[in-house]
């Protein structure tokens, strides 16, 4: 007699639910304390929640983690105040930043919200250069997902939880616990390793900032200068 070798419908409903969604870590919620903020103001809130109320936000964690970040935030519409980028583009967007060396080298996982609503995931590299009078806005080279899937748009008073993660040159990006974004980032983004961190353009936000664990503050204090590009 043959044995039926299919996998019940319960086995098969529950692989179906766990896949493409984010691996189950522990995550360490990072206080204003431990950020270096690079450009604009951060202010916190009880409960370790931080608020953006400017046109250019800029920040690292200013501790050894692993390349796994994570936002849950609250999106609370156009900020007060708005400035262009460098390249002249009025933009509203909110993303997380891994690999941070410093202002020309690191990477972009980033929610675009105004004008169009998508998730875009650069690499920023200049190996020579390493501040933000040197480079500028170039180096940027975004990168094109192996499999991806459309974010929601953005409405003020929404939340959501953004996270990326890398392994090696392997990128994954979540949002809601659902993946969004997945590809290679290329040789070149291993070129240069620094900390997790977060940046924002024209928007207001809250958020509760997590990390993965182990986490390890540095003792040195924020870096000279920082990385506000």
């Amino acid at each position: 007699m043959q044995k039926n070798r299919n996998l019940s419908p319960l086995i098969v409903t529950v692989l179906a639910l766990n896949l493409g969604h984010a691996t189950e870590r522990k995550l360490h919620t990072v206080a204003r304390a431990n950020l270096c903020v690079t450009e604009g103001t951060i202010e916190e809130s009880p409960a370790d929640r931080l608020t953006v109320n400017v046109p250019k936000m800029r920040a690292y964690v200013n501790a050894s983690t692993p390349q796994a970040v994570e936002a849950h935030f609250t999106y609370l519409g156009a900020a007060d105040r708005e400035a262009r980028l460098g390249s002249g583009e009025l933009r509203r967007q909110f993303g997380l930043k891994l690999r941070a060396a410093d202002a020309c080298n690191l990477i972009y996982a980033m929610w675009r919200i105004d004008p169009e609503s998508k998730l875009v995931v650069s690499v920023k590299s200049k190996p020579t250069e390493h501040t933000s009078a040197q480079c500028a806005n170039r180096g940027y080279r975004n990168v094109k997902p192996t499999r991806s899937k459309p974010v929601p748009v953005l409405r003020s008073g929404s939340e959501h939880t953004l996270r990326a993660e890398m392994n090696g040159a392997e990128m994954k990006v979540f949002v809601d616990n659902g993946l969004v974004w997945e590809g290679s980032l290329g040789a070149d983004s291993l070129d240069f390793d620094g900390p997790v961190g977060m940046r924002s353009d024209n928007a207001r936000l809250k958020i509760e900032l997590r990390v993965g664990e182990p986490f390890k503050p540095s003792p040195a204090g924020c870096r000279a200068g920082g990385e506000p590009e």
